[in-house]
């Protein structure tokens, strides 16, 4: 990973999310390097990866549910990663600021809060509706703290899609299922901002880890409550092991090296490649069939994620 830049962020960022500048982009001089453009591609195939395991997580995650609960299933998942982080990274406990400890508590909050509404909403309605719901919150921080008009237009594209994913049937779905996606987006939105935020106060990976442990620490009793012994069960644990290392581990990691390499928007709007993946996601693993329609709406919203991309490559980043 690269090494974290520890300079305090500005006044603004309370408001506006800061945008973090790659090194490996420019030199001293200010002059793009001949590997730039391979350099900015970089974050981008990481958030991809990080996509993919995500939602093929969040697949195995729903074949879990009837075992566990869907509760069961986040606290599995959350104390899972926090322990494998923890031995992972060791992460020091000492010479943090108060702001720092703040930073992390507000980032496991946003943890909590979106895994364990999204998997509410996973137990009530399909796994790519509630992408589709869900991606809403990121599209709109995107939209919100931009400061390019085409950031703003990529996306208007991405979210044509995401109405289009939906294939019309919103008003079939389970309203507090789909109230529950609604939630977990705005709680998505806010991990964005916190991951960015933490990935620039701690090294490597240790406000993951932290922000982790308090996290699953939030879930933790609502588990026990709602599937007790049953989360003890070897196959139970087995499988929560591999949605933890998957939707947790893997492209939390993953994300937290993107973000301090592109601006919070770029990646939010990137977020909008979430629901065609969770779609592909779901037929192979769920069964659940791909329309005309479907493959329409993930043509564009991955057009408009390619639109976001190649504005920030091509562009460049403003410092």
């Amino acid at each position: 990973m690269n090494d974290l830049r520890t300079a305090a962020e500005p006044a603004a960022a309370a408001v506006a999310v800061p945008e973090a500048v790659s090194a490996l982009d420019r030199t001293g001089g200010g002059e793009r390097r001949p590997g730039g453009r391979r350099a900015a591609l970089g974050p981008v195939a990481l958030v991809v990866a990080g996509g993919l395991s995500v939602q093929f997580g969040s697949a195995v995650a729903a074949l879990l549910m009837p075992r566990a609960g869907a509760l069961g299933v986040v606290t599995l998942r959350l104390a899972v990663a926090a322990l494998v982080l923890l031995i992972i990274c060791r992460p020091r406990l000492r010479g943090h600021s108060r702001a720092d400890w703040g930073t992390v508590v507000a980032f496991g909050i946003a943890m909590a809060g979106m895994n364990t509404l999204f998997y509410q909403a996973l137990d009530r309605i399909p796994l790519g509706i509630a992408v589709t719901l869900e991606v809403l919150g990121p599209l709109a921080l995107s939209v919100f703290v931009s400061r390019r008009l085409i950031n703003v237009l990529w996306a208007g594209l991405a979210l044509v899609g995401v109405v289009l994913l939906g294939g019309g049937g919103f008003d079939r779905l389970d309203p507090v299922g789909a109230a529950y996606a609604l939630g977990a987006g705005a709680m998505w939105a806010a991990y964005i901002v916190f991951s960015a935020r933490t990935g620039r106060r701690f090294p490597q990976a240790d406000g993951l880890a932290l922000a982790m442990v308090v996290a699953a620490a939030l879930s933790l009793p609502l588990g026990i409550m709602e599937s007790g012994t049953k989360l003890a069960v070897p196959s139970t644990l087995a499988l929560g092991a591999a949605v933890a290392m998957l939707s947790s581990v893997l492209p939390y990691t993953l994300e937290l090296m993107a973000l301090r390499r592109i601006p919070a928007s770029t990646f939010a709007v990137m977020m909008s490649l979430e629901p065609a993946i969770a779609a592909t996601a779901g037929f192979l693993i769920l069964d659940q069939a791909l329309s005309t329609l479907d493959a329409l709406a993930i043509a564009l919203v991955i057009g408009a994620s390619m639109g976001a991309v190649r504005g920030q490559v091509g562009g460049g980043k403003k410092g």
